[in-house]
C-alpha cells in the first residue's frame, strides 16, 4: 500500500500535534486545580465583568461572609420615553426675551431734572444722611467705655454681695456668738458682725465675678450686675478686695486671730472650692453646706476663742438646715442650672436630691435633743422644737414621695423661717452660765 507525500505531512502534524497536547495536559490541569483553589480561598479575586459595556449596571451581595458582584440587567425602557435620538420629538421651544418696559419721559420733565442737578451740583446726589436714632442704634451695638453713676453704685454693690445671702451670713453668726456661755461685749459683737459680713459680701463678688459667662445663660442670674455690664470686672474684683481685706483684718485683730483665719477659710472655700466645683460634681453641695456651716463657728470662737462643742452642733444644725433649702430650691431651677452647666443634684441625680434633703430635715430633731447634752440648751429646747422639726420633716417626706414642683417649693418656704425660729428657740432655752448672777440667786 502506497502513500502520497501529503499523507505523510499530515501525519507527520498529527503526531507532533498529539505529542504537545499530552506534555500541555498536566500544566492545565494545575492550572486549572490552582484556579478553583484561588476562588474557594479568597472569592473577591474571581473574575468580574466591570470591562464588558453591556453588564455595567452592577450590585454587591454578601453570601457566606463574603462579597460578590451579579450583573443586574438594566430596566427596559418605559414605553412613555422618548428616543434621545428622535430630534422631531425632543424640540424645544424658545420663549422671547422680554425687554425691559421704559417709561417714556417728557421733554419737559428732563429739562427740569437738569435744571435741578445744575442748580445742585456742589452736592452728592447719592449721600445718606444718618438720623440721630439710627446713630444712637449703631452706637449701641459697638463697644463703649462703661459708665457707672455715683447714684446707681448702692444698688449694685447690694447685688454684687446678694444681700440677703449676707444678711442670712451675718444672722447666723450673730446667732453664734449669742449662744456662747461668755458674757456680752457689745464692741466684740459689732465687729464679729461687720467683718463676717465684709467677707461674706468679698466671697459673692468673687463668685459672680467666676460666673458671667455661666449665669448669662440663666434667668434666675442674667440680671446681675457683672453679666447686664453695670460695672466693669476689674471694678467687681477691686471692691471684693476692699471688702475682703478689711473684713479679715478687722476679724483677726479686733476679735481674735481664730475667727479671722475662720473668715479667711471661708472666702477661701466658697470661691476656690464650691465655685468650680458646681461645673464638675455634686459634691459641690456638701462643700456648700460646710461654707454656710462656718459663720455661726464664727460668732462662737468671737465670742470664746476656742472651738467648743457646741460651736461644732451650731455648725452641724446649719450645714443639715442647708440641704433641705438648697435642694427644695435647685428642684424648681433645674432648667436653669441645666442650661448654666451646673451639675447640680436635682438635675443629675434627682433622687438622691430628694433623699438627701428628706435625710438632712430629720437629723435637725437629732441635732436639736444633742443641744441639751453639750450644755448648749436646756432640756426644753428639744420639746419645743419638735412641733417646726417634724414639719420640715413632713414637707420633705412629701417632697421625696412626690417629687413635683408645688412640694419643693412648700419645703423651700419652710426652711426660709424654719431657721430663723429655731434659732430664736434656742437662745430663749440657752442654759445660764455658771457664774451669772441671775443664775445663782
Amino acid at each position: 500500500m502506497y502513500k502520497t507525500q501529503c499523507s505523510r505531512l499530515t501525519g507527520l502534524f498529527g503526531v507532533s500535534l498529539k505529542q504537545k497536547l499530552l506534555g500541555c495536559g498536566p500544566r492545565c490541569k494545575q492550572t486549572a486545580h490552582g484556579l478553583v483553589l484561588l476562588h474557594r480561598r479568597d472569592p473577591s479575586h474571581w473574575m468580574t465583568y466591570q470591562h464588558l459595556n453591556f453588564l455595567k449596571r452592577q450590585y454587591v451581595t454578601k453570601n457566606l461572609s463574603a462579597l460578590k458582584q451579579r450583573a443586574v440587567p438594566k430596566r427596559a425602557a418605559a414605553l412613555a420615553d422618548v428616543d434621545e435620538n428622535d430630534r422631531d420629538e425632543n424640540r424645544v421651544q424658545r420663549i422671547p426675551t422680554i425687554e425691559p418696559a421704559v417709561e417714556e419721559v417728557s421733554t419737559s420733565a428732563v429739562a427740569r431734572e437738569t435744571s435741578n442737578n445744575m442748580t445742585t451740583s456742589d452736592e452728592t446726589p447719592h449721600l445718606q444722611v444718618e438720623t440721630d436714632e439710627a446713630r444712637e442704634a449703631r452706637l449701641d451695638g459697638q463697644w463703649k467705655p462703661l459708665k457707672v453713676e455715683v447714684g446707681d453704685l448702692p444698688d449694685i454693690y447690694a447685688r454684687l454681695t446678694k444681700i440677703k445671702l449676707t444678711a442670712l451670713v451675718v444672722t447666723t453668726a450673730a446667732a453664734g456668738y449669742a449662744m456662747a456661755p461668755v458674757a456680752f461685749d457689745p464692741a466684740i459683737f459689732f465687729a464679729t458682725c461687720l467683718g463676717t459680713g465684709l467677707a461674706s459680701g468679698a466671697a459673692n463678688s468673687i463668685n459672680q465675678y467666676f460666673e458671667v459667662p455661666f449665669d448669662s445663660n440663666m434667668n434666675r442670674t442674667k440680671n446681675r450686675p457683672l453679666v447686664r455690664g453695670q460695672i466693669s470686672p476689674l471694678h467687681a474684683v477691686a471692691f471684693a478686695l476692699a471688702c475682703g481685706v478689711p473684713g479679715v483684718a478687722l476679724l483677726t485683730y479686733a476679735v481674735n486671730p481664730l475667727t479671722g483665719f475662720l473668715g479667711a477659710l471661708n472666702i477661701l472655700l466658697y470661691t476656690c472650692c464650691y465655685t468650680p466645683l458646681k461645673r464638675l460634681t455634686i459634691a459641690n453641695t456638701w462643700a456648700g453646706s460646710v461654707v454656710g456651716a462656718i459663720p455661726p463657728v464664727m460668732g462662737w470662737t468671737a465670742a470664746t476663742g476656742c472651738l467648743d462643742p457646741g460651736a461644732l452642733l451650731l455648725g452641724g444644725i446649719l450645714y443639715s438646715w442647708q440641704f433641705p433649702h438648697f435642694n427644695a430650691l435647685s428642684w424648681n431651677l433645674r432648667e436653669d442650672y441645666s442650661r448654666g452647666g451646673y451639675r447640680m443634684m436635682s438635675v443629675t441625680h434627682p433622687a438622691m436630691c430628694r433623699r438627701v434633703a428628706l435625710r438632712h430635715s430629720a437629723a435637725l430633731a437629732g441635732l436639736a435633743a444633742a443641744a441639751p447634752a453639750l450644755g448648749v440648751t436646756t432640756w426644753t429646747f428639744p420639746l419645743v422644737s419638735l412641733p417646726i422639726n417634724a414639719y420640715i420633716t413632713l414637707l420633705a417626706f412629701r417632697f421625696y414621695r412626690r417629687a413635683d414642683r408645688a412640694s419643693a417649693r412648700k419645703l423651700f418656704f419652710c426652711s426660709l423661717w424654719h431657721l430663723p425660729m429655731l434659732l430664736l428657740l434656742a437662745l430663749t432655752c440657752k442654759k445660764p452660765r455658771d457664774d451669772d448672777p441671775a443664775s445663782t440667786s
